[in-house]
Formats: C-alpha cells, sequence, structure tokens
C-alpha cells in the first residue's frame, strides 16, 4: 500500500517512520523538509491512501477531497465536523466509493488494553460495578505556548476522547450521561485537568485526564462482583503491568495474576497493520463512534464554556 503522510508534526514523523517504504510522499504547508504542501499537488495516480496528522480544522476537508479521489484516510484522533450529519454525510460517501475512513485511536493497540477487552469478555469479574481511568501527562506548558492548541474544552477532547474510546472498546457502549464533575484551569487559558463521570449504566465510569502530570501515566482499576483489573501505565512510558485479582469472600487477600511489561511501543506498527488490512478486505467505513464522541463532548464543551 502506498500511503501520502500529511501533516510531519509529532505524530506524522512517528507514521512516516512506521510506514517505512510504504510512504512514497509527505505534505505539510510550514515544514520544508516536506515533499508537497498540499495534497492537491500530490500526482494521485502515485499513493492509494493518507495518513492524516493534522490538526481538527481542515480534517473534513481533507476526508472530503480523498473520498472523491478514492483515496482510504487513517485521520488521527478525534475526528470533529460542524455536526454529526456531516459525519453520517462522509461514512455514506465513503461507503459508496469503497474506500476506508478510519480514525487513529492507538490505545486499542495496548497489549494491557487487549487483555482487558478478553478478560471482560470473559465474563470472569462477573457483573461490573465501576471502572476508575487516570490518563495524564505533563504538556501544560507546550499546550500553552501552541498557537491553535489552548483554547475550547483544554484537555478534554485531547486525552478525554482517548478514555471514553477504550470505555467503548472495553465495554461496547457508554452511557449517554457522561457528565462534567471537574474543569480546572490551573495553568492553561483552556481546563489542563478535567473529570467526568456517568450516574448510569454499568460499570460507573470515572474518568480524570490532566496536562499536569509530570510523570506520564494511565491507571485503570475495574472492579466486579467476583474479582477486579488493574492497569498500570503504557508500553511507551513502561514498564506497563497489568493485575487480576479474584474476590474472597469474607474480605481478605485475593489470588492474584500479575503480568508486566518491558517493551516498546507496538501500537503504532499494529494499528498500521489493521488499517491495511481493513482496506485490503473492503470493510464498510464506521464513524458512529465519531459521532456519539461528538455529540458528548459538543454537550460537555457548552458546560465547561458556559459563564
Amino acid at each position: 500500500m502506498r500511503v501520502v503522510v500529511a501533516g510531519m508534526g509529532v505524530q506524522g514523523t512517528k507514521r512516516r517512520a512506521i510506514a517505512g517504504a510504504e510512504c512514497v510522499s509527505t505534505v505539510d504547508p510550514v515544514i520544508s523538509e516536506a515533499n508537497h504542501q498540499s495534497l492537491e499537488t500530490v500526482p494521485l495516480d502515485s499513493y492509494d491512501g493518507v495518513l492524516a496528522c493534522i490538526p481538527d480544522g481542515p480534517k473534513v476537508d481533507l476526508i472530503d477531497f480523498c473520498i472523491r479521489n478514492r483515496k482510504h484516510v487513517l485521520v488521527e484522533k478525534p475526528l470533529w465536523a460542524e455536526d454529526a450529519a456531516c459525519l453520517r454525510d462522509l461514512e455514506t460517501q465513503a461507503r459508496e466509493a469503497g474506500v476506508v475512513v478510519y480514525t487513529a485511536y492507538n490505545h486499542r493497540f495496548e497489549p494491557h488494553f487487549q487483555a482487558m477487552r478478553d478478560l471482560i469478555a470473559s465474563g470472569r469479574l462477573g457483573r461490573l460495578y465501576h471502572c476508575r481511568m487516570f490518563y495524564g501527562n505533563g504538556t501544560a506548558r507546550q499546550v500553552r505556548d501552541s498557537v491553535w492548541r489552548d483554547k475550547g474544552a483544554g484537555v478534554l477532547p485531547d486525552l478525554g476522547s482517548h478514555l471514553l474510546d477504550t470505555a467503548r472498546f472495553w465495554f461496547g457502549t457508554v452511557s449517554d450521561d457522561v457528565h462534567l464533575v471537574a474543569a480546572n484551569r490551573f495553568e492553561n487559558n483552556a481546563p489542563d485537568h478535567v473529570i467526568l463521570a456517568t450516574r448510569q449504566g454499568e460499570p460507573r465510569l470515572e474518568l480524570e485526564m490532566s496536562l499536569l502530570s509530570w510523570r506520564n501515566h494511565f491507571t485503570c482499576d475495574l472492579y466486579g462482583e467476583k474479582g477486579s483489573a488493574h492497569i498500570e501505565s503504557l508500553c511507551k512510558w513502561g514498564p506497563t503491568h497489568f493485575t487480576v485479582r479474584d474476590r474472597v469472600l469474607p474480605s481478605g487477600r485475593p489470588p492474584e495474576d500479575a503480568r508486566t511489561l518491558v517493551q516498546s511501543d507496538p501500537t503504532w506498527a499494529l494499528e498500521y497493520a489493521h488499517f491495511k488490512n481493513l482496506c485490503a478486505h473492503g470493510v464498510s467505513t464506521d464513524l458512529s463512534g465519531d459521532r456519539w464522541l461528538q455529540d458528548t463532548f459538543n454537550r460537555l464543551e457548552h458546560e465547561i464554556l458556559a459563564p
């Protein structure tokens, strides 16, 4: 598969490295090392798909261009549009054109995230009560100094999109009553620390995200009727731990299965291989998750920005 990497920032550089010789061209309007300043100037017969690592604003126009020219698209999360109807139109057009539009959430390919999904599906934990996730990095200063990132809902769409997508990946659906618990502006103009929660559905969710974690970190604690499961850290920040505990009655020290991984981040290569497999097998584009996330974040952003 021949691909063009559009946007040569941090994510685009990673995508180009993973694509290797399959990357036939790069596009960026401001980075002089890129082969082209605009995707429209790349010969259409030279590539099959685009890895879109660009800001949110131009994503829909780029995807529309690719669909009209029958090019597959992997687009970095989140995928926003003016409204959910726009995303539905893109989905319909992509299906009619026979191309794949895929929104990248690389954490789905974390080994422990996939182990958590399989554990939940097995029913070993029984009825699921409560899931608490924390995702933090230390990028408050970089975000504040950016010309486009320190605005709107701040950390919410950046890290919150990962947390809500992870919940959908594990549990299938998430209650529509996701609500705002706290939105703090400790260092930035836009929120740099946010907490979300649900009051309905199972498990209940508590999701915390922060740009003020001076050591990048992720944790998850999932509690169920028959036991609990816990993740600490991601491969890129390793070591990363996955612990499963079987409930003991009466309360006591439970037996546990603990696994630790120390390895480089496998998610980028695994996700790229997944994208190519979708394209090769003509899998229909499905943007239903993106529509749900957009509706949810539009509502939450309104709460954050309200006087």
